[in-house]
């Protein structure tokens, strides 16, 4: 029987329980005398949140296929238990067996939001394993990190042991492997961390040193010990159908999760080319995963779970090449068992919406477009691949099958941005609502339009043609969202438009830490002393506290946000190779400066790096 970490008093003091007690259907229980290795797999947020990460539920459940291996889930506690557990000297646990984090031989967290940086150290300090990676001790977990911001560690470099960079389902063997190896020569854990960094796409940070210019940028980023590989190679399967580690029973948790669903992968990477988007150019080549195996997974995940929807995974499911077989299997084969259908990230033609209008209420849904820009010449820009008359011509197609509702989703910000581009938001929004009142005749409208219109502020992110680029100050984003705001006023149909704005401060914030470099960590660090922790919630982020730590470790954070970086400049990631080459992303920002559009992968080659990997869309029709 296990004995919870928690007391009674404790549980019923808290908010949401269940999020700590673990005992959920499918969650894999083993004698942990039995195991050689414990990993302790930790998403740094509130349970519901981890819960939904697709990522994360495919480690847990090809690490516990290793009989040698146990792999628990490890959460960042909400505020109210934080406080309990320092109070009382609690330390942090996993959910399936109950026991301390410290006890485990790995501790890996999953990183896809940079503002979830105060709670991996939140994580680290309630698990009392020293924040930075050069206090540990022999007996400490390992620290790993891994996911979309792992391709740019350098801001936590210092409080990790090591990060790996890609897939999870290529090398974790070997790193198990080599652990279990180190262990029964009685090496150490400085012998452990050298055998790490020869497996391809093992980044140990101890293992490189930085120097930097007057000026701060970067002089030399080189390996510290002989052996050490100067470039950390990403890592993928290039077989998303034949090596694809499939999730059978995903664990279904006692309170509502974000994506309370079963999550059907249907293909990895994009084709589009979207020069703003990092998981589209790190997640290069596109590979598909076969339609009778996702039919067959689709059975077995909803029967072993018993949840009522199924989401359809993609950066862009549109361009799934057996989606309409996919959907249509579906619908015939669940949709009468009263289960959901869930399409994100579906472009809006005559097919999707034909698909929407037989999965979704159509009286209760809003149909969303992803625009990005106001005017086609920032959306060549950008490369966006979306011209006003295809935007409009969905629009259209969408009241005429019923709905009333649109959401548009916008940036501002975005490198050569005019006042124009911000004005073509609302003008955009505006053709849209009279494109209701032009298509559907009045007998057979069901009330008025509703147009929400919302926009983010660009961020430029590692390993995009936009990596080099300058950003703004926070009041300059603040008088961009007037524009378009008092734009919106002077449209006609003003009262049909809503409009909303992402806050500015955030976006500064996370610009600094999506392209920091090492010396970031002692902002990050002085923040979380200040009592910074669950940045990525709007109701606990504290600027204040940012700014203070900014002042005190005299960091100028305009020099990580506000400045275009040359092409020649070393960049904190630049040892990383991700997939795409330097010269394809430098040829995508001049073309982005010349307003052109590159044409998608399935239209044409670009020449971006990824085809070395042997598979995926590259060599579809070669073989």
């Amino acid at each position: 029987m296990r004995k919870l970490a928690l007391s009674d008093e404790i549980l019923l003091s808290v908010d949401k329980a269940a999020r700590y007690i673990g005992g959920e259907v499918n969650s894999v229980m083993k004698d942990k005398n039995n195991v050689d290795i414990r990993f302790a797999m930790c998403f740094p947020d509130v349970y519901e949140i981890g819960m939904s990460n697709l990522g994360m539920m495919i480690l847990y459940n090809m690490f516990n296929e290793r009989e040698d291996v146990w792999c628990e889930r490890v959460f960042s506690p909400w505020m109210d238990l934080d406080k309990i557990m320092r109070e009382e000297h609690i330390p942090l646990f996993a959910l399936e067996s109950q026991e301390p984090v410290k006890e485990f031989d790995f501790l890996g967290i999953t990183l896809g939001y940079e503002m979830c940086y105060t709670n991996v150290l939140q994580v680290l300090d309630l698990s009392h394993v020293s924040l930075l990676a050069k206090d540990r001790k022999e007996d400490d977990p390992i620290v790993i990190g891994g996911g979309a911001c792992a391709y740019n560690p350098e801001p936590i470099a210092e409080f990790f042991d090591m990060f790996y960079i890609g897939e999870g389902e290529t090398v974790y063997d070997a790193l198990f492997d080599a652990y279990k190896a180190n262990k029964a020569a009685g090496g150490s854990r400085a012998d452990f961390l050298f055998a790490a960094s020869q497996i391809p796409g093992i980044y140990v940070p101890s293992l490189y040193n930085v120097t930097y210019k007057e000026d701060g940028t970067i002089a030399s980023f080189t390996p510290a010990k002989e052996g050490v590989p100067e470039k950390v190679c990403k890592q993928l399967i290039t077989d998303v159908t034949k090596d694809y580690r499939a999730i059978k029973a995903p664990v279904v948790p006692f309170i509502k999760a974000t994506q309370d669903r079963v999550t059907l992968e249907i293909q990895r990477g994009c084709i589009r080319g979207c020069r703003f988007c990092q998981a589209g150019m790190i997640y290069r080549p596109t590979r598909e995963r076969n339609v009778e195996e996702l039919k067959a997974s689709a059975r077995e995940m909803l029967q072993n779970t018993g949840h009522e929807e199924i989401s359809l995974s993609s950066l862009s499911s549109s361009d799934y090449s057996e989606l309409k077989e996919l959907v249509n299997f579906l619908i015939e084969e669940f949709h009468g068992n009263a289960v959901n259908i869930s399409l994100p990230s579906l472009r809006i033609d005559a097919f999707a919406l034909d698909v929407m209008s037989k999965v979704q209420d159509v009286k209760k849904s809003s149909l969303t477009f992803a625009p990005e820009a106001g005017s086609q010449r920032l959306r060549n820009v950008i490369n966006k691949g979306l011209t006003e008359e295809v935007i409009l011509h969905g629009a259209g197609e969408a009241f005429k099958g019923g709905w009333n509702q649109v959401k548009l989703y916008f940036m501002l910000g975005l490198p050569t941005e005019t006042e124009d581009d911000m004005k073509g938001i609302a003008h955009l929004a505006q053709k849209i609502a009279e494109t209701y009142y032009e298509e559907v005749p009045k007998e057979q409208r069901k009330g008025k339009v509703q147009v929400n219109v919302s926009t983010s502020f660009f961020v430029p992110k590692p390993f995009t043609p936009f990596q080099w680029a300058g950003m703004y100050r926070e009041e300059d984003f603040v008088e961009k969202a007037k524009v378009v705001k008092n734009e919106i006023r002077a449209q006609v149909n003003q009262r049909s438009i809503r409009y909303s704005w992402h806050e500015p401060d955030v976006t500064i914030l996370e610009g600094f830490l999506a392209r920091g470099d090492r010396r970031c960590a002692q902002v990050i660090l002085k923040a979380y002393e200040k009592g910074a922790i669950y940045d990525a919630w709007s109701e606990s982020f504290d600027y204040h506290i940012w700014k203070e730590a900014f002042a005190e470790t005299n960091t100028d954070i305009d020099f990580y946000t506000l400045r275009e970086r040359s092409t020649e400049e070393i960049l904190p990631w630049d040892f990383i190779d991700a997939g795409v080459t330097k010269k394809f992303l430098i040829h995508e920002w001049e073309q982005a400066k010349r307003e052109t559009v590159t044409p998608n992968c399935r239209q044409k080659c670009s020449g971006c790096g990824a085809m070395r990997y042997g598979g995926g869309v590259c060599y579809e029709g070669k073989n």
